[in-house]
């Protein structure tokens, strides 16, 4: 029995943190026994904002070993380049002609990066949700992970493929079929160790904000003793006027493989004096094999470029198929 699909990617930019891996990348381990997963370095994305050229092809084989090191298993799961396989850029083109221009104003991430960027923002910024529309289809999930901020950009998928249906497909046959979001109940949005109203990100200027998946030892420590707690004795979730205090449990939950309950009572009388240190090993234990496994791949020669470059057969060979669907329905000549 085929078994359901699911796809899902991240930018090569910068260093993968642990927001990068409880929101997205442990869920991707957790699931792939009963899913097919393809799971790719959103590479073509990575360069709607400036980058720096010189680090883009390391930092893609970087994250790549990343996947494996947390436990991407390759017998479930296909890993590949997005720039790799062409039916991506070309399919993204299809799609932007048939896009309303006022769908792409209205997204949310496009609006605060612009601000960022200022006058220099490029227009690629503006169209790479129709790119990331693009990564879906041509693989047609049943289902793409995502965190509650990637919501609308998978909205916005669903309606492009509504429109590309209406307009060129057959009622009651549509060409494309419709993924469905996969939101992770737990840690599927990790925030800021500096700013507990705020996403861990990479994009931060201050590296404290985060745990970096190979930070070591001493700079994990360094950073949970630095980060903002509040003034108040007793650690508890969900108090919505305590958000670092909410994301730090959240974090040691995560880390501890202990349940919520067990949490909950453990810290309950805790000083925030007591919990940083159970915090600080939960989160050195739980990285350290992750780290040890990536240093193996990384040291391992060709071992990533023979990965990828199966990868890239496996998904071009289904990215092709939805790629001439899609030409034919729209009536190109094919050769």
């Amino acid at each position: 029995m085929t078994k359901p699909r699911v796809l899902s990617g991240i930018q090569p930019t910068g260093e993968l943190h642990l927001g990068n891996y409880l929101g997205a990348i442990r869920n991707w381990v957790n699931i792939q026994e009963q899913y097919d997963s393809f799971l790719f370095m959103a590479d073509l994305h990575a360069i709607t904002v400036p980058h720096d050229p010189s680090q883009l092809a390391q930092n893609t084989a970087k994250v790549a070993a990343m996947y494996l090191a947390c436990g991407i298993d390759l017998n479930h799961a296909t890993i590949f380049v997005q720039s790799h396989v062409a039916a991506h850029p070309e399919l993204a083109w299809l799609f932007m002609c048939i896009t309303p221009l006022n769908w792409l104003d209205d997204m949310v991430q496009f609006k605060e990066k612009a601000i960022k960027q200022g006058e220099q923002v490029g227009a690629g910024l503006l169209t790479y949700p129709v790119l990331q529309a693009a990564d879906i289809m041509l693989y047609e999930p049943d289902k793409v992970p995502v965190g509650e901020d990637q919501k609308q950009h998978l909205e916005l998928t669903r309606d492009i493929v509504n429109s590309f249906n209406h307009r060129f497909g057959k009622p009651k046959h549509p060409i494309l079929k419709l993924p469905e979001p996969m939101i992770q109940a737990e840690g599927a949005r990790v925030m800021s160790l500096t700013d507990g109203t705020k996403k861990m990100s990479k994009s931060d200027p201050s590296d404290l904000s985060r745990i970096n998946l190979l930070d070591p030892p001493d700079l994990i420590r360094t950073k949970i003793k630095k980060c903002k707690t509040d003034p108040v004795k007793g650690l508890v979730f969900g108090d919505r006027d305590r958000p670092e205090c909410n994301n730090l449990l959240t974090l040691y939950l995560l880390l501890s493989g202990k349940t919520k309950e067990a949490v909950a009572s453990e810290c309950a009388e805790m000083g925030w004096g007591q919990f940083k240190p159970l915090l600080t090993e939960a989160a050195i234990a739980h990285l350290q094999p992750i780290q040890e496994k990536y240093h193996t791949i990384m040291n391992e020669p060709g071992y990533l470029d023979t990965v990828l470059r199966q990868g890239k057969e496996k998904a071009e060979a289904i990215a092709n198929q939805t790629l001439l669907k899609v030409k034919t329905a729209m009536g190109y000549s094919l050769p």
